[in-house]
């Protein structure tokens, strides 16, 4: 029980958070989205950039994604979802 609230979870979070947030800053336009969604979007970078690094063999079975990686993760999705949005949109 320790492990996860003591570095598990919380740290995903946190790291998931941080992510979003700063694709959020990088990638250009309105974004609006709370503080779940940006966790979210954090997680689901970084799920993302070890799917691709792991296809790609940069990263080897069970290794997580960088930091770096995470953020890049994010803001393709952030970029997908703006192309499905603006879609909706017309």
């Amino acid at each position: 029980m320790e492990q996860i609230f003591g570095g598990g979870i919380l740290w995903t979070l946190l790291i998931g958070f941080i992510a979003g947030l700063l694709a959020r800053a990088l990638k250009p336009g309105d974004d609006r989205m709370g503080i779940f969604w940006t966790i979210v979007l954090g997680i689901a970078g970084a799920l993302l950039a070890r799917f691709v690094g792991t296809s790609l063999g940069w990263y080897g079975p069970g290794q997580p994604a960088g930091f770096i990686a995470s953020v890049v993760g994010a803001i393709i999705l952030l970029v997908v979802y703006g192309l499905v949005a603006k879609k909706k949109k017309d």
